[in-house]
């Protein structure tokens, strides 16, 4: 395993030191021949260590130099490795690709012997669908001979496929218009139907609303015979509250008169309001109870007097 520079310095180093302390030599030696010893030692252990060092770096360089040696050998033995292995799958890459080759062939043969057998029916369809076709071509041939004919008397057209073209377009919008027709009877038939259903939906909701004016009328009728009703008996009320309205008046005139009559018998000033019925009816109460009280003692008093 490879030392790092710094450690094995540092090693040399305690290896090169005097193991003796300072304390052993203080008596010996004075100070300024003590540092002239250390700065000898520690020159010595300089160049000591630089010797080291260049052994170290060549020793180092020397095993550095060995082990790309063997690195470059077992790289060596890694290629031959691999070359014989793929060696070893080459072949029998190129064995799986001869069998699969082998395999192939046979069922290539038997692909290439059903696509015969195939073929040679298509080719019997394909005589059929000839001698079809040659059967058509001569029951057509009239109408072929037809439209030589007419492509003679329509000099805008050129061949007979530009005509045939031509018809097939107008054929297509004559289904296109038909079909569109349809669409519209369609629609014109829901249209109808529409129309009927708004019309008899009409003529319920007018019955409807016939019915509702009618008991709307009732009621009308009804709330107008209530309206005079109700309008007699309030000028009955009305006349009736006036007559009471009088007759209140009347009360309230000669309950005041009668309270004046008290104040007058009594001698004293009216003290309450002339609005203040019920006070003056009060105070008419009093009186009478007062008057009542005294006639009624002097009822008593009458018969005891010829007694005496």
């Amino acid at each position: 395993m490879e030392v790092p520079w710094e450690e094995y310095a540092r090693l040399a180093l305690q290896e090169k030191l005097p193991t003796e302390t300072p304390e052993q030599n203080a008596d010996h030696f004075p100070p300024v021949l003590r540092l002239l010893e250390k700065r000898q030692e520690l020159a010595a252990a300089d160049r000591g260590l630089r010797a080291q060092k260049e052994v170290y770096q060549a020793t180092m360089a020397a095993l550095k130099r060995r082990r790309e040696q063997l690195e470059q050998k077992e790289q060596e033995l890694k290629g031959s490795f691999v070359r014989f292995d793929r060696f070893l799958q080459d072949a029998e890459a190129g064995r799986s690709r001869a069998l699969r080759r082998a395999e192939e062939e046979r069922h290539r043969a038997g692909r290439l012997e059903a696509e015969a057998l195939r073929l040679r029916a298509q080719l019997e369809e394909l005589r059929g669908e000839r001698a079809r076709l040659q059967r058509r071509l001569r029951r057509l041939e009239p109408c072929a001979r037809l439209l030589g004919q007419a492509l003679e008397q329509l000099p805008e057209f050129q061949e007979v496929p530009e005509l045939v073209a031509r018809f097939d377009g107008l054929a297509d919008t004559r289904a296109a218009l038909r079909l569109a027709e349809r669409g519209r009877l369609a629609e014109l038939e829901a249209a109808r139907a529409r129309l009927r259903r708004l019309r008899d939906a009409g003529r319920d909701e007018l019955l409807a609303l016939g019915q509702r004016r009618a008991r709307l009328q009732e009621r009308l009728e009804a709330a107008r015979a209530r309206k005079l009703q109700w309008e007699s008996k309030w000028i009955q009320i009305q006349n009736t509250a006036a007559a009471k309205t009088l007759l209140l008046g009347r009360a309230r005139m000669s309950v005041l008169n009668l309270f004046q009559l008290v104040c007058q018998r009594r001698k004293q000033p009216p003290a309450l309001d002339v609005d203040d019925t019920e006070g003056q009816l009060e105070q008419v109460k009093l009186f009478i109870q007062d008057v009542s009280a005294t006639l009624a003692s002097l009822g008593q008093a009458k018969p005891a007097a010829p007694a005496s």
